[in-house]
């Protein structure tokens, strides 16, 4: 009789099963990040007063993990992903664990990767129009310490934002519901000039513009690539802060957050990051609500941190992201988390501050 489970196959599902974490026998305890954006908004008031910003170049696809004061602060931006950590400065250090330290090599993270790409590609199609709104809800932990200084984190807390799906250019981009405020994302310019809004695009991510990028994964890295390349020339970005491996990463990752994303989208991202030089594997990654999973991983040296990405070890569905020091920098110590972020729901509504039928 033939052996259907032998050769390279087999293998292949051998080393993958190594890599994902054994079933619990017990319940696992329950347990980035602010992006540096390029022009921050005005200090917006308690009472969710509208606030605008001079423009900026585009798009945001920056170094994650550069940690800004949570009080009074919002940035501008469709994706702004005010995603932080939980936990307080007495509190012990992470384990290896829960950091992500055990993060394996390449090849299990391809392996991985092709195997979230299958799983994402199963979804379902949606028609959303240009008058609706993505709906994505989270739980974040803001920084509350001095801006180029340790980290300090408040408690987690409920983040939601209706992203609007107008092709644009648009001045009203969205809302962002938290800390008990309504905070109106305005791109435009003060004291009367003409306001300039943002199209549809690698800065705004609509599920239609998402739609529309190509799905074979070498095709889309160099999209990808080539948008955030004209971005720096424009910016004029020294040779120095640039690399490509980093920067596809930190875009795909931009991707992933607060947007509803086309299946076959997804798929192609995912084969693409599996391109990406450095991605690993983290056996065991912990999201803000304690949620156990299996990560994509990758360096940034420079910076001296890792971020994570979290997807559940069962489903393989995207579940949030995790950063934290791999040495020591003004940020804290090695092994300090300075990002978790966890996504609780996304749906499509027809209404800002419309949440989505328990039903749906």
């Amino acid at each position: 009789m033939n052996d259907r489970t032998s050769g390279p196959e087999q293998a292949e599902r051998e080393e993958l099963a190594l890599l994902l974490p054994a079933p619990a026998e017990r319940d696992l305890p329950p347990g980035r990040h602010l992006h540096h954006k390029d022009t921050l908004m005005r200090l917006i008031d308690q009472d969710g007063e509208r606030a605008t910003a001079r423009p900026r170049p585009r798009p945001r696809l920056l170094r994650p993990a550069v940690l800004l004061p949570a009080a009074g602060l919002a940035l501008g931006g469709v994706l702004l992903t005010t995603l932080a950590v939980t936990g307080q400065d007495s509190a012990p250090a992470p384990s290896a664990s829960a950091t992500g330290s055990k993060a394996t090599g390449t090849r299990g993270a391809a392996v991985l990767l092709d195997r979230i790409a299958l799983a994402a590609g199963k979804g379902g199609e949606r028609t959303v129009t240009g008058d609706q709104f993505v709906y994505v809800r989270t739980l974040v932990s803001g920084n509350e310490g001095e801006f180029g200084g340790p980290v300090k984190l408040a408690e987690p807390g409920e983040r939601e934002v209706w992203m609007t799906q107008k092709a644009g250019p648009v001045i009203d981009e969205g809302l962002i519901h938290q800390d008990g405020s309504y905070i109106p994302l305005v791109v435009g310019v003060p004291d009367g000039e003409k306001p300039v809004g943002h199209p549809a695009g690698l800065d705004r991510p609509t599920y239609a513009w998402l739609a529309s990028l190509p799905t074979d994964p070498d095709v889309l890295l160099r999209r990808l690539t080539a948008e955030i390349t004209r971005d720096q020339d424009s910016r004029d970005t020294p040779a120095e802060d640039r690399d490509e491996a980093r920067d596809a990463f930190d875009a795909i990752g931009e991707l992933l957050r607060e947007t509803v994303m086309p299946p076959r989208t997804a798929a192609a991202l995912y084969r693409a990051a599996a391109r990406i030089p450095g991605v690993r594997v983290d056996p065991d990654a912990v999201d803000a609500a304690g949620r156990h999973g299996i990560g994509v991983a990758r360096d940034d040296t420079a910076a001296g941190w890792r971020t994570t990405w979290i997807f559940d070890s069962t489903t393989l569905e995207y579940r949030g992201e995790r950063t934290y020091l791999i040495r020591d920098t003004s940020m804290g110590r090695k092994g300090t988390l300075i990002g978790v972020s966890a996504v609780l729901e996304r749906a499509v509504v027809d209404a800002l501050r419309e949440r989505p039928s328990k039903t749906t």
